[in-house]
């Protein structure tokens, strides 16, 4: 099996959870193509454009912070291979393997179907969350713009929003953030995963420079924009290593808090998973699959709310304690940032409410 320079999974992994048909993934007969006609063309990036309904998501998960989200675009450029949100794209009929992060949809009523949302007589405020499912700043967003059309509504609005992302394309926009953050309405987390940027090229390979994302922190914080730094996923026998320097680099950075997910394998990312320790790390792939099934209950994965984003056992416990010990030395205290809801206002246009 060959491996597309650029990308993260190795091949496009089919699904038959939802009808999909079985059939030879395309990495596998390109490969068998380039041994008889030589290099072939790197597979380029596709946008669909998607028209939905709604744009607000709503979700009742007591493991996160938010009741609602909203995803400019499905499918990631950034290519993490580790992306829990891959197996969505068989929603599609397409493979969460590269076409994942080579055959994205965008949303360009997004900005719109949120002023109509937020302008009916029945919406209650509350932080919406972006970034929850695939990266509101991945390469696309520099042609499409779809985030920014969205902040500028939760500016006119003085809506609240909290922010993720493991790119520093997020600063073009510090204008809108910093009007946010006047008023308490923004928070903005920024993911560092390895400070290696071999590990972090293979890992998540059209995302930004380690470097660059610690910049991002440095000048969000220098902008009065609260931000803090996820390590998101520690990944044993991989980044481990790393976490008391990334922790210690974000607090230099200027982060307000630093936290972990622990990696986690639903569905297809599993085996797409493995075939990248296959083709990146042979010598310790057997190593880290068995770190990962002790702290996952003897499973790739564990779907348990709770239990799926700490772990259990040994290994879980042991980067618990290294994680809080990190955070101690490196000063980061236990304040909680809660953002304000007394100051939305419908958009101009909508009903009156009622008081």
């Amino acid at each position: 099996m060959g491996l597309e320079k650029g990308r993260g999974a190795t091949h496009n992994h089919e699904s038959a959870r939802f009808n999909l048909p079985a059939h030879e993934a395309d990495g596998d007969w390109l490969d068998a193509l380039e041994s008889i006609d030589g290099p072939l063309p790197r597979r380029r990036t596709e946008v669909t454009i998607e028209h939905p309904r709604t744009i607000i998501t709503r979700n009742a998960s007591p493991d996160i912070g938010f009741d609602r989200s909203i995803n400019a675009y499905r499918g990631c450029e950034h290519g993490c291979i580790y992306c829990f949100a891959r197996p969505s794209h068989a929603y599609h009929d397409l493979s969460p393997g590269l076409d994942f992060e080579t055959r994205l949809f965008a949303k360009p009523d997004a900005a719109a179907l949120l002023r109509t949302e937020l302008g009916k007589r029945n919406y209650t405020v509350a932080p919406i969350a972006m970034g929850t499912n695939t990266d509101p700043y991945q390469p696309i967003e520099k042609d499409w713009g779809i985030t920014r059309q969205i902040l500028e509504v939760l500016v006119e609005t003085r809506h609240p929003t909290f922010i993720t992302t493991k790119s520093d394309r997020i600063l073009r926009d510090i204008d809108l953030l910093s009007d946010l953050a006047r008023d308490n309405l923004v928070a903005v987390m920024i993911s560092v995963t390895s400070l290696d940027p071999q590990v972090a090229r293979t890992l998540e390979p059209r995302a930004p420079h380690p470097q660059k994302r610690l910049e991002a922190i440095a000048q969000l914080a220098e902008a009065g924009i609260p931000v803090t730094a996820n390590m998101s996923p520690i990944i044993p026998a991989i980044n481990d290593h790393e976490i008391e320097r990334i922790v210690a680099r974000v607090a230099m950075a200027g982060a307000r808090d630093c936290n972990y997910i622990l990696v986690r394998l639903p569905h297809e990312v599993a085996p797409l998973f493995r075939a990248w320790l296959d083709a990146h790390h042979p010598d310790r792939a057997a190593k880290v699959m068995a770190i990962i099934n002790d702290m996952r209950g003897g499973r790739d994965n564990d779907p348990a709310f709770g239990s799926r984003m700490r772990g259990q056992g040994v290994w879980a416990d042991l980067i618990r304690t290294r994680f809080r010990r990190a955070r101690r030395q490196a000063g980061f205290g236990d304040d909680r940032l809660t953002l304000r809801t007394d100051l939305f206002c419908p958009p101009q246009g909508a009903q009156i409410r009622l008081l």
